[in-house]
Formats: structure tokens, sequence, C-alpha cells
């Protein structure tokens, strides 16, 4: 197509060509004005006339009307992605992180659960960012679902090229366990929690906030309340959090009263510009407006925010709160913005504020713990109640034959788990997750596979993991900003991860662009592996989960990592076809010093 018309007119000719790819030629008089009009009042093509009208959640997995227990799995995984309960904006198919997506548009889940409705155990779904590519012949040890989401060449990879790539729909933002259908819900990121009011009162109705208000100064009395009686209240402001921590400050200042011992801050940063962040100095309704009919202005007035939201931070961590960034990006922004948040003599990943990944996350996923998850696809609350007792039981087994260290994080996870039922945490799918080392991770899935072998759990057990994690995510501000060998970016890492993954036993497996820190920022992937009992499903979930944590500590051991070092080395011992090439430190300092000078 040649356009011989503004670049304007050129993207709308050719997103609306791109959508109507999808339907027979008959039908395109009648959607190609409707897509157009979606792309200019939204700025992307969702075709919501497509949106299914039946319930979105996780159906136990007999419901499905597939050939394969696998397939069914992938389709329960989806639906529960887009429950209502679960999903941020279900009708836009995003999951999450205010845009990270499962599909592009309706008529790709329409399609994708065609293809899962016939697929064979001979057969793979490829999928381009959303866009089921078909079901192409492999074998039955090979996955059935191969994901890759925002690949692009990287020197295309800037925010300016995603928007324009996104609008004509060749591309997409899958976050992490959005793209890759593995999200279970709040238990693994309470999300959302921004000025619009309907995600705040969602949270309060599910128990993940006990109060909500939209008064500051009700506020600060509660605060003052639950601290003076050490009571423990989680409080949901509806408002704008630089108001709040602007009056965090103010009451400082007038009382000498800190009322903030530890702060962190979870907009959507990576995503600053398009809704992931609003500016102070407008309502939400302004802000949506000036979004999209003056951009440049918008963007302008995020910054100013942004520097007043650090000003107030620097100033209460002056007098004593201890503030961290929770990787999303905040800081980064905050820069980029001419904020306060340099590091003096800091390196290329350094900020006036630590990471928490590099404050605490670093050394534990050196450890090889991380998020791992699973899901009862019988969606029946006894099924998880005895894999919650099956997973406690394995952990309390192995904690006596830990190391102390380790043990410290072995206790912290039982105390969780044998507690996490009392709390009423699920949302959406019967779901789980926990932090676990390699060895708990391996015990736990074949446990558990044993438990369905045996008949006391009634249906299969999909088991995941976060991407972010000790293997999964190559992201210099989070999940590798701890490696100080210079190959913070570098995306090795979660690139073999995903390949590796993929040949050692994975049911599906997804690699994406961004994710967390953002699009251009990450490299990032996941798995879903289904549990049915066989011995087959064992051996991939044995030899598939020791590589997707050995993979990252060895690479952490070879930047300089002792905790690493010292687990890869353990892990080496237990496994004798692992043999993983140990880094040399340099003993004596002065060799550097000499050869430079040389």
């Amino acid at each position: 197509m040649h356009c011989h018309v503004s670049v304007y007119q050129c993207e709308l000719l050719s997103s609306t060509l791109n959508a109507l790819r999808y339907f027979p030629p008959h039908l395109h008089a009648t959607l190609a004005p409707e897509f157009a009009q979606e792309l200019r009042q939204y700025g992307h093509i969702y075709m919501y006339r497509f949106c299914p009208t039946m319930t979105m959640r996780a159906f136990p997995i007999d419901q499905y009307p597939c050939r394969t227990r696998h397939a069914a799995s992938i389709m329960l995984m989806i639906l529960n992605n887009l429950d209502h309960a679960v999903a941020q904006f279900p009708q836009e198919l995003v999951t999450y992180g205010g845009n990270g997506q499962v599909f592009s548009n309706w008529a790709q889940f329409r399609l994708v659960m065609h293809y899962l409705s016939i697929m064979t155990e001979q057969q793979t779904l490829v999928m381009y960012s959303g866009h089921p590519l078909g079901l192409f012949p492999s074998l039955a040890s090979s996955p059935r679902c191969v994901i890759t989401n925002g690949m692009v060449i990287p020197n295309y990879s800037s925010r300016d090229q995603y928007e324009k790539m996104f609008a004509i729909g060749v591309t997409m933002y899958g976050q992490m366990t959005a793209g890759s259908y593995c999200y279970i819900g709040p238990q693994g990121i309470v999300h959302g929690t921004m000025v619009d009011e309907a995600p705040l009162k969602k949270r309060h109705e599910q128990g993940w906030l006990m109060e909500v208000s939209d008064d500051l100064d009700h506020c600060m009395q509660r605060i003052r309340k639950a601290r003076s009686s050490k009571t423990a209240l989680s409080l949901g402001y509806h408002g704008n959090v630089v108001d709040l921590w602007q009056r965090f400050l103010q009451e400082y200042e007038r009382t000498g009263e800190l009322l903030v011992d530890l702060g962190s801050d979870q907009t959507s940063l990576h995503n600053p510009f398009s809704g992931g962040y609003y500016p102070v100095q407008l309502s939400l309704r302004q802000a949506n407006q000036l979004m999209s009919t003056d951009p440049p202005r918008f963007k302008a007035l995020v910054q100013e925010s942004l520097h007043q939201q650090v000003a107030a931070i620097n100033k209460l961590s002056d007098a004593g709160m201890f503030f961290w960034d929770y990787g999303n990006a905040f800081l980064l922004e905050a820069q980029r913005a001419g904020a306060d948040v340099q590091k003096h003599g800091g390196g290329a990943t350094e900020f006036r504020y630590p990471s928490y990944v590099q404050h605490i996350m670093g050394d534990i996923f050196s450890l090889g713990f991380g998020p791992f998850r699973w899901v009862c696809t019988s969606c029946d609350p006894a099924d998880l109640a005895l894999t919650d007792d099956i997973a406690a039981t394995v952990l309390e087994d192995i904690s006596v034959t830990v190391t102390e260290r380790v043990r410290q994080q072995y206790m912290d996870n039982i105390r969780w788990i044998r507690e996490a039922g009392k709390h009423k945490l699920v949302v959406g799918s019967q779901a789980r997750i926990l932090y676990s080392d390699q060895i708990g991770r391996v015990s736990i899935a074949l446990a558990i596979n044993q438990a369905i072998a045996d008949g006391r759990v009634s249906a299969p057990v999909v088991i995941s993991r976060d991407h972010h994690d000790v293997s999964g995510t190559d992201s210099p501000f989070r999940e590798t900003s701890n490696v100080y060998d210079g190959s913070a970016f570098c995306a090795d890492m979660a690139v073999q991860n995903f390949v590796g993954d993929a040949f050692r036993g994975a049911t599906w497996v997804a690699l994406h662009n961004g994710g967390g820190v953002g699009w251009g920022e990450v490299t990032n992937g996941g798995f879903g592996l289904v549990l049915d009992g066989s011995e087959e499903a064992g051996r991939r979930a044995e030899l598939m989960l020791n590589w997707d944590v050995s993979n990252g500590v060895a690479r952490r051991c070879w930047s300089g990592n002792s905790f690493a070092s010292e687990t890869i080395q353990r892990t080496m011992e237990d496994q004798r076809q692992l043999r993983v090439t140990m880094p040399f430190p340099v003993q004596d300092e002065q060799v550097l010093d000499r050869a430079l000078q040389g």
C-alpha cells in the first residue's frame, strides 16, 4: 500500500487494513468504518463487537470443548486472566499494569479458543504478539503453545515505535504474566491502586483493603490511631498519590511527627504518558482528555508531577523514612524528568534510593528463591487446600536439611502457606503462590503430581511462576539491577530460559519485550506446565524446574554474587550432570593497578 496522505491517515489506513484481515471480504464494508472509529477514539482497534457475552472466568477443566487436557488448561488460564474480578480492563483485554494484554483484539481471542478446541498432542499453537499464526505439526514432547510478545528489532524498540506498532495492530505489550496467561490475581501483585475509584473498590470488596477514604484529614487520623495502638491497617486513599506524599510532609513539618517509616511507589510508570501515571495538577477526567488531545502538554505535566512527588519523598527520607524503588520505573522516569534522584558516583542502574532487588531480592534470587505458583484446574477449593498442605509439608521436611540462611526463607514461606487459606486470598482461579528455591519447587511439583496420580487431588494442576524470578527476567533496573559485571543490560539469561524450558518439558512458554519496568527496558519469559499425575509429567517437571532455577543462579554466580556461588556449588554436588563454569576472583587487586599503570 502506497500512502500519498498524512502520516496519521496512513496509520489509520494500515490499522484498519490489518484488522480486516481477520474477516472475509463480505464483512469489510460493515467493519471498516467501525474499526476506524475505534482507532480514532481509543488509539487501537479492540474489535469490541466481538467481545463475548459469556462470563469470563476459570471453569473446571472438564467443561472445555478440547481434545487434550493441555489445551483445556491453557483455555482455563486465559479465561482467568480476563475474569472481571481479576483483570484491570477486561474489555480491552488488559489483565494488569495499565496496558498488559492477553491479546490485542477480540478476534485473536476467538481464534485462539478455536485453535485450542481442535488442537492435538502433535500440534503447537504459535502466537505472535497476540496474533495466532496457526497450529503447526510438532512432537508430543514439544510445547503446545509458544508465545512471543513485543519482539522488536532492538534499534526500533523505543516507546514511540511501540505506540505506532501497537496502533496498527502488529505488536503488543504483554507485561509479564498477562501475555503468558499465568496471572493469578492479587496474590501475584495487588495492581491498579491509582486515582481511578473502580479498582480501589474492587480491592476493598475482595478484602485486600480494610478501609477506603477520599479524605486526607481522615487518613491522617486513621494512620495516627493505628500507629498509637499498634494495630494493622490497610487503608486505600482515593486520590492522587502526590497529594498524599505532600500531606505526609506537611504533617511532619507542622508537628515533627514522621507518619511514614517505609515508603515506595507502585504507579505504572512503565507507561507514564498513556494512563500509567496521573499528574497531580489534573482530575482523572481532565487527565484522560488531555492525554488524547495534547500529548506533549500531558507529558510535561507528568514530569512536573514527578518533580513534586520526588521533592516530598526526599524531604521525608531526610527526616528518617526509608524509601526504596519497587522496580516500576519510578526512579527511572523521575530521572528522565530531571528530578533529584541521582546517586553521586553511582553506576548506570543505581539511583539515590535502592531498588528492592538491590537491597533485598537480589540475594534471595541468588539463593534460588522466587515466586513459584500453581493452579488447581478442578476449580475446587478442597484441591487447593490439599495442595497447600502438601507444599507446607514438603518445605517442612526440607527445612531441617538446609543452611541457616536458607532455613529462614523456608520458615517464612511455611508460615505463609499454612495461614494462606484462612486469609481468603483467592481471586479468580484456585491458585497459590509462595517463594521457594530449586529443591523446594521440584519437590512440591513431584508431590502434587503424585497426589493427582493417587486421586487425592481430583484434576490436573498447572505449575508456573512469575516472570519476576531468578532466571526469567533480564531487567537492569529491577531483576538484574544487582548484577555489577557489566552484563545487567544483556538478555541472554531470559532468552536461554525460554528456550531451555521449551525443550525440557513446559506445556507452554512465553518470551516478552517489556514487563514491570516497561517496553524496551526488559526481556522476560515464563512457562506453564501441566501436572496430570503421569510419570511423564513428573519427569518433565523435574528436568524443567531444575533448569529454570539453575540457569539464573549460574549467571548470578558468574557475575560475582557469593550467595549464588554457594548455591550453585551445592546444586552441583546434588546433581552430578550439572557442571557450571565458576569464576576465579581476583585476590590481589594490585595486579589490576599494575596492569592499568603499565
